[in-house]
């Protein structure tokens, strides 16, 4: 679709900004057609970006017939402006990082308490020496040192395993030290401020009930640059309630000691080398295309959530998995063309 068809259909603001003309906000129209056309060929159903609290690009796209399973389990509705309400799979974990620093803001939560000091012993399969020594911090850093059957495996903080089971016990530690349910704090916390009003934590159909993680965060593209612009805002709403304080929210996006391209459930870009999950290793930034400020939020079937501070940029896909496997790579190359350049 061509860049002057899809903002007219798509001229809607969302909270961050109006829509703007991209010509006049400095972008190449023919960049975008081209970043739009490659986003399109790979399986996405809403993009957008915003920048400088103003929409550069947005469009949503059904999906096809043939993707009527992921629908079913992936999917709950749309909102008012045609995007699908997707659970953004491992994206979801940045949203608990913003919400254990507000605990922390609280004086709820201490992260270099054990998780049992807030769950009880035993959520483990390690000994009772070896998980009482595995800090709420771990589980933010991805260190704990567990299996993904939660056996243990290495001393806590000595090394980097993207372990999503590990990282789901932060919802019931935020639930014990908050005395709330999840979607209860997540309300009052995160998205009624934020004014985030298309996002819920559901129970995940029965396909998912054994990846260790049963609760998915359906939300949508344009709620999730509404967490990307508080990030932008240094932890204040669009309205100017403060939502984390600063100290908290930069606390995310320091490197951990076992990965320098991650910091508290956030990935971070322009390190000298990158561990993935899967054990994986580049000697490569996390996307050398992209500004080395760059921090984002990742999910399985590429949900992503990148957020460029220096360049006040919000990007934001969801859909099926791109059949591209360099998607982050090809995205910003594209990216970069067509954006503002920079004196």
């Amino acid at each position: 679709m061509k860049l002057a068809r899809a903002v007219l259909a798509c001229s809607l603001a969302i909270a961050s900004g109006a829509a703007v003309e991209p010509a006049k906000a400095g972008w190449s129209v023919a960049g975008l057609d081209d970043l739009a056309a490659y986003v399109h060929s790979q399986k996405t159903t809403g993009f957008l970006i915003v920048q400088d609290r103003s929409t550069i690009y947005e469009h949503n796209w059904p999906l096809p017939p043939e993707a009527a399973t992921f629908a079913a389990n992936l999917t709950h509705g749309t909102d008012a402006r045609g995007a699908l309400q997707e659970d953004v799979a491992s994206a979801q974990k940045s949203f608990i990082a913003v919400l254990t620093g507000v605990a922390i803001d609280k004086r709820l939560l201490d992260i270099s308490k054990p998780v049992s000091a807030y769950i009880g012993a035993g959520w483990s399969k390690a000994s009772p020496e070896q998980e009482h020594i595995i800090t709420v911090r771990h589980l933010l850093e991805m260190s704990s040192g567990l299996t993904e059957a939660l056996a243990h495996e290495a001393s806590p903080g000595t090394t980097f395993f993207y372990n999503t089971p590990a990282y789901a016990f932060l919802k019931p530690v935020l639930e014990k030290a908050s005395g709330q349910a999840l979607d209860d704090l997540t309300r009052r916390w995160l998205t009624e401020p934020a004014g985030m009003t298309d996002t819920l934590w559901r129970q995940r159909p029965a396909a998912f009930a054994d990846v260790g993680n049963p609760t998915g965060l359906y939300t949508t593209p344009g709620d999730m640059a509404k967490l990307g612009q508080l990030v932008l805002d240094k932890g204040k709403a669009a309205n100017g309630t403060r939502v984390i304080s600063e100290a908290q929210l930069a606390a995310l996006f320091i490197s951990t000691s076992t990965n320098p391209a991650y910091g508290r459930l956030w990935w971070l870009n322009g390190s000298a080398y990158t561990l993935l999950p899967a054990r994986a290793r580049t000697d490569t930034a996390l996307i050398p295309a992209a500004p080395a400020d760059l921090v984002a939020a990742l999910g399985a079937q590429d949900r992503k959530i990148y957020i460029v501070p220096s360049r006040k940029l919000i990007v934001v896909r969801t859909g099926q998995a791109a059949p591209d496997r360099d998607f982050n790579q090809q995205i910003w190359r594209r990216l970069m063309k067509a954006a503002p350049r920079r004196g």
